[in-house]
């Protein structure tokens, strides 16, 4: 089995952290094939910016796609994913949705944890998306933005914690997600620590991915297939599955 590992982000050291990440999930037996986005921006923070990477993740997997057997979208928001499942026979799985779908397996009632206000209501809008609000207890992030997200982990690492605690004990949450791509790989090292459930967002759209590629689904008869018609300016693969003449 290949999974196709997209970040949406331009940081390949992000890319390389959401990767070691997956694969330790997947095993020996998954394939990952990582790809960062060439165009757009360092971090992916707001609608704007999501905007723009959307596009980009869908030339990603027109690209890079074939022979891979589902797409994970490696950035919280899910940016393209809706658009993504329009257009290729594939499971396409983002990790916010992956993270959410897997909380509420997990317990009654779920919160998000983050490092930075400005991604707040965004990630309150990735809830709603789900259908899952009412099970939701809210977002708890600090009240200032970090500088640089490059070693947020560990630079927040108390700070992280702490705000994990009062969502459990404060909000009720039974399980707590930590979001933002800056973040993979966290979960397990909080995990001790923390009294409640924690998800880490790239695992669960890893685990998520291979479980659906193993369903075999067919995409045969899809009714969200868009019809066919030129483009201008994208790249030759995205251009040809736009046309229609491959998915």
């Amino acid at each position: 089995m290949r999974l196709l590992l997209i970040n949406p982000n331009t940081t390949e050291a992000m890319t390389d952290q959401l990767t070691e990440v997956a694969r330790r999930v997947a095993g020996p037996s998954v394939d990952i094939v990582p790809v960062t986005a060439s165009r757009g921006v360092p971090y992916i923070a707001s609608r704007a910016e999501a905007q723009i990477a959307g596009v980009e993740v869908l030339e990603i997997i027109a690209e890079h796609g074939k022979g891979t057997d589902a797409a994970i979208i490696a950035a919280f928001g899910d940016p393209g994913i809706i658009a993504a499942r329009e257009l290729f026979d594939m499971p396409v799985v983002g990790m916010a949705e992956a993270a959410l779908v897997t909380a509420a397996l997990m317990g009654e009632r779920f919160g998000v944890v983050t490092f930075s206000p400005l991604l707040a209501r965004w990630y309150v809008e990735s809830v709603a998306v789900t259908g899952l609000t009412d099970r939701f207890t809210g977002v708890r992030c600090p009240k200032t933005p970090p500088s640089e997200v490059g070693n947020v982990m560990h630079d927040m690492r108390d700070d992280l914690l702490a705000l994990t605690n009062q969502a459990t004990e404060e909000d009720g949450a039974d399980v707590v997600i930590l979001g933002g791509a800056p973040l993979a790989g966290l979960a397990p090292l909080l995990a001790e620590a923390s009294p409640g459930l924690l998800v880490d967002p790239i695992s669960a759209a890893t685990a998520q991915a291979i479980a659906l590629s193993r369903l075999g689904t067919s995409y045969a008869h899809r009714t969200t297939r868009p019809a066919p018609k030129p483009s201008k300016g994208l790249g030759p693969a995205l251009a040809a599955i736009i046309a229609g003449e491959t998915s």
